[in-house]
């Protein structure tokens, strides 16, 4: 499927089931696909992000990934209260991308086009650059301090895996890439590559565990993950945030978009997802079929194993790994930034 095509889809969804809401102000497109031409070929393991826009400031819960004319959309909630100045979306790592290029797909009250227009206009400008990499340093530093070592493993794994792979956003954000989600290892890898800094790739994967998976271990894991996907993706009841990742409409990106890296050389790429939807499946597991969970578990804590995290003492030790590493990332991203000529004053 053209990209272009799959946009006509999520444009025609909005039409259909968002602006008739009372609360509905606008929606645009985010994610990966920004920024892509529309001729160009969507990859059978990406999705289009949609992004609805509500008055409300609690939004719903997203709706997640779902199949609609035949692409796969995936649809999130966000306040208008977050976009409430151009200013706090310039310095916010997560959110500002979406608008350096007209990514609008319905704007009944014209705000988000002057929104964009604003930010397009000063969103390679040095201060904002700067502000959004240190967003992406809090993010990890917060969420690190956040560690809550009396949960069940499979989340204190999660609460260790995801800002440890925010590590590859700080330097995205210094290439204004786009800070994939998915994909962010193999992007990183891109971009330290192209600013002579590939020295550093090796400490990233060193600092998730994965420097020294082989394929064939990693190809095993993600065996063992598929069976845990579908038995999840069958019985879960239990809304989630991420509910939409954990489905049979989700399964071409969380299953065959990990084999693929796999089968191309980015076995340890393929790692971080893996182990994010392994965990993401068994809090599903655990709150919606306990026996499954605990079948489960010891393929789950293989995996993990193969990271060299076998304990909460384990996953603590390697936090304060990662925020020891970060005056070094630090200095990378500095250096990618000054040398980015994309980058103005």
């Amino acid at each position: 499927m053209r990209v272009g095509t799959a946009r006509s889809a999520a444009v025609q969804w909005v039409t259909e089931h968002a602006r008739p809401d009372p609360w509905f102000r606008g929606a645009y497109f985010s994610g990966s696909t920004v920024g892509l031409p529309d001729g160009a070929e969507l990859s059978p393991f990406s999705d289009v992000d949609v992004v609805v826009v509500t008055a409300e400031s609690d939004p719903p819960a997203k709706p997640g990934k779902f199949r609609f004319r035949d692409a796969l959309l995936e649809v999130s909630h966000l306040s208008w209260d977050e976009l409430a100045s151009a200013d706090e979306v310039l310095s916010s790592y997560h959110l500002a991308g979406s608008f350096r290029r007209d990514t609008v797909i319905d704007d009944p009250t014209g705000r988000l086009r002057e929104l964009r227009a604003d930010v397009s206009r000063r969103f390679a400008e040095r201060p904002w650059v700067r502000r959004r990499c240190l967003d992406a340093e809090r993010r990890i530093e917060t969420r690190l301090a956040a560690f809550d070592a009396s949960a069940p493993f499979h989340e204190q794994v999660l609460s260790w895996l995801f800002p440890t792979g925010v590590t590859t956003h700080v330097l995205l954000v210094a290439a204004l890439r786009n800070p994939t989600v998915r994909l962010r290892y193999p992007a990183a890898r891109e971009v330290l590559d192209a600013y002579g800094q590939a020295h550093l790739y090796p400490e990233l994967l060193e600092l998730l565990g994965c420097a020294r998976l082989s394929a064939r271990r990693a190809g095993r894991h993600l065996d063992e993950l598929a069976r845990t996907f579908d038995a999840a993706a069958e019985v879960a009841r239990t809304p989630f945030f991420f509910s939409g990742d954990i489905t049979a409409e989700a399964r071409p990106v969380a299953i065959d978009g990990s084999r693929h890296l796999i089968e191309r050389g980015d076995h340890r790429e393929a790692a971080f997802w893996i182990i994010a939807t392994f965990a993401r499946c068994h809090t599903v597991l655990a709150a919606d079929a306990p026996e499954l969970h605990r079948a489960r578990l010891p393929a789950f804590r293989e995996a993990v194993a193969d990271l060299g995290v076998t304990s909460t003492e384990d996953l603590v030790r390697r936090g304060e790994e990662v925020i020891a590493f970060l005056p070094e990332l630090r200095r990378t991203a500095g250096q990618i930034l000054t040398a980015n000529t994309e980058i103005t004053e």
